[in-house]
């Protein structure tokens, strides 16, 4: 039986652990080529070999995607290698949550270059690739998918700068969504809840205690999770465009 993405190409960032590890890897078992973007190498070519094992192609592309020329290469080596490009999950971001008074700027710095800037650069320079490749798709259809978060609708203390970030890219989303859907480039956001993975992992001890905290006892969703519902929205037929995806933890009541 055909896998659902047969001669699909799909570009990952944050692809080295995490939601986006297990995207790529879910991507891949469903037939596409995996073009995986993140600043570890080690991490990226273990997931390479890991999938070319399984009998997927992929391309490990150590890349820091906060510098613009860096995103733009990415995406021209994906090309390159490739020939087409018809999925992109913008995943990789950081969450470096202080009070506003007293914060270290430098952390408002990295979560806006990342979050926003680095997701603006790579699909900026993604976008031409896509829409061709919509023309042409057997699917009729391509596809990009911004992770943004719960806190990216609803606000809470001591995320301020996190929380407008992932506003930021609810609103983005819904802007390109508008720009381009006519086109069949599909354009969808993902707002999860808490997720065991890395991204808590960078706060300050002192600020992470205070930041989860709320979280304490209750059972994360996995990346696989979330991997799952990606895989769902850019499986759809061409006609159905799932644009917004809100899924928190079961025992998450905020």
């Amino acid at each position: 039986m055909a896998k659902r993405l047969e001669g699909s190409v799909a570009l990952v960032t944050g692809a080295s652990s995490g939601i986006g590890e297990e995207t790529a890897r879910q991507l891949a078992a469903e037939g596409a080529a995996v073009a995986l973007l993140a600043r570890r190498k080690d991490r990226l070519e273990t997931l390479a070999v890991e999938i070319h094992a399984a009998g997927s192609r992929a391309l490990a592309l150590p890349t820091d995607i906060t510098h613009q020329d860096e995103a733009v290469a990415a995406v021209d080596r994906t090309l390159a290698e490739f020939g087409r490009l018809d999925i992109l999950v913008n995943n990789a971001g950081v969450m470096l949550n202080a009070n506003i008074l007293h914060a270290d700027t430098t952390e408002w710095e990295r979560m806006i270059d990342l979050n926003l800037k680095g997701l603006l650069y790579v699909t900026h320079a993604a976008l031409p690739y896509l829409l061709k490749a919509a023309e042409d798709s057997p699917r009729k259809v391509t596809d990009v998918v911004n992770l943004s978060s719960v806190a990216g609708r609803r606000a809470r203390l001591s995320a301020g700068v996190y929380n407008a970030t992932k506003f930021g890219v609810v609103a983005l989303t819904e802007s390109l969504r508008q720009e381009v859907t006519a086109r069949h480039v599909r354009v969808s956001v993902v707002e999860p809840g808490v997720v065991s993975t890395e991204l808590d992992s960078h706060m300050k001890a002192e600020n992470r205690a205070a930041s989860m905290k709320p979280f304490q006892g209750i059972t994360a969703l996995e990346p696989q999770d979330i991997a799952e519902i990606i895989v769902f929205i850019v499986t759809r037929h061409w006609r159905s465009a799932i644009n917004e995806v809100m899924v928190r933890p079961t025992e998450q009541s905020f």
